[in-house]
């Protein structure tokens, strides 16, 4: 026996059966019953242990004493040899085993297996996820310049889009689907070539042809100001930053102004050789991303800008010169602050992801078509692109692997801009606008 059984007649032996059980806690080692009185007793675990009622004592000693006197005999006369067959035949009833069982010994239960099989099927199912193939509304956008390195529609944090349609500014509710006209600018003035709303989803900067940015409050539909003198011409792209208002110009430079002062325009970065078409402040305020239509991607730290506007220092970050047409398609990642998306124009095709610590390139991706917009779903691990020639759709991306989760199609010309409403969760209510 070994040193963890049972002895009926040893109190030594019984206890040193006091040892940890190899199983989990809650769970019976196997302990049959010495008793014969009850043999419909269950039993538990993996010992067994012989009955000695159900042996005969008689033949045990003899089978155990014959081995030994084979190994002695080994030179037995052939008529020994017949008459042992004869015994075990006759008396023993060809019996080779001394001990005897009552019962044969239980199934081992297949514990963890059912354990498993419950835990995967407790699990639920997750469902697919529905990606509608049709827009849910759409919006006559007459007079839409078709000019790829504007940005003429922005969806501001009170659930209001506004949408440049020539010289006109209109502004759409969301919510209750009214529309309204905030202004219609001057012919000298116009037409409209950007326009971005403040974080408090009040206040509308619109940057003009004549390279004026007004300033509105649309709760109110007054001007409050009139930015001059910050480019020598059209201001194409517009980002917030707090109180800060970025601005970038045809002339190719971009200027931090300052909506609470006098003298707004206090901080320059230049850099950028021809017109600057796309700015984005990254979450955190503290790095500004710009595309131009020099092929240029310049990352910029605000600690870096210059105060003397005039000063024509090159204080970029990064400049990165990996695409080969202009860069309009600005988008930070929200759940990797460092991490940039950024797509090329026609003869580019690429959406891009950089490190904008390192300035590294990350990866690359060929969509095969002008890249317009990028959007960052702020829920999921998934990217929105929009794009021109020659498809003209939309593309849903999975990140990091690049896969493509939908293609959109029906936009019969360039989907220059896209907006994403702050109150849904994914990419079903995108307003998105293209040149028709």
């Amino acid at each position: 026996m070994d040193a963890g059984s049972r002895s009926i007649s040893s109190g030594k032996n019984r206890a040193a059966v006091q040892r940890p059980p190899l199983q989990e806690a809650g769970s019976r080692p196997y302990m049959p019953s010495l008793s014969t009185r009850n043999p419909s007793a269950k039993c538990y675990g993996d010992r067994f242990i012989p009955d000695r009622s159900a042996m005969d004592m008689d033949v045990a000693h003899y089978l155990l004493t014959e081995g030994k006197k084979d190994k002695e005999n080994a030179a037995a006369s052939p008529s020994k040899e017949a008459y042992r067959r004869l015994l075990a035949e006759k008396l023993l009833n060809n019996r080779t085993r001394i001990l005897a069982f009552r019962n044969k010994p239980p199934e081992p239960e297949n514990v963890f297996a059912a354990d498993t099989v419950s835990s995967h099927q407790a699990k639920p199912a997750k469902q697919r996820r529905y990606i509608p193939q049709s827009a849910e509304r759409t919006l006559d956008a007459p007079d839409l310049v078709d000019d790829y390195y504007l940005n003429l529609m922005d969806w501001g944090s009170s659930n209001v889009l506004s949408i440049a349609l020539g010289d006109t500014m209109y502004l759409w509710d969301a919510s209750s689907g009214s529309t309204s006209e905030l202004v219609t600018v001057e012919e000298d003035n116009g037409p409209i070539t950007s326009v971005s709303w403040a974080p408090d989803g009040r206040h509308l900067a619109i940057g003009l042809n004549s390279s004026d940015i007004q300033l509105w409050d649309t709760s109110s539909s007054r001007l409050l100001r009139t930015l001059k003198g910050v480019h020598e011409s059209r201001v194409g792209s517009l980002a917030w930053n707090n109180n800060i208002l970025t601005t970038g110009g045809m002339d190719g430079r971009i200027v931090n102004n300052d909506v609470r002062i006098r003298d707004h325009a206090v901080q320059t970065y230049q850099g950028h050789s021809q017109e600057v078409c796309g700015l984005k402040w990254s979450g955190s305020g503290q790095q500004l991303a710009s595309g131009g239509n020099d092929n240029l991607l310049h990352i910029w730290d605000v600690s870096m800008a210059s105060s003397m506007p005039s000063a024509g220092r090159n204080q970029w970050l990064h400049r990165l010169e990996d695409h080969t047409a202009a860069v309009k398609a600005l988008a930070w990642c929200p759940f990797q602050s460092n991490l940039l998306a950024t797509g090329g124009g026609g003869s580019d095709r690429c959406i891009k992801f950089w490190n904008t610590h390192t300035g590294a390139c990350l990866n690359s991706v060929d969509t095969g078509s002008q890249v317009c917009s990028l959007l960052w779903n702020k829920n999921e691990r998934e990217l929105l692109s929009s794009h021109g020639f020659t498809q003209n759709q939309l593309t849903l991306w999975k990140y990091p692997s690049m896969v493509k989760m939908a293609e959109l199609t029906g936009h019969t010309s360039r989907v220059l801009f896209m907006a994403q409403v702050h109150s849904h969760r994914h990419f079903d209510s995108l307003q998105i606008l293209s040149t028709c």
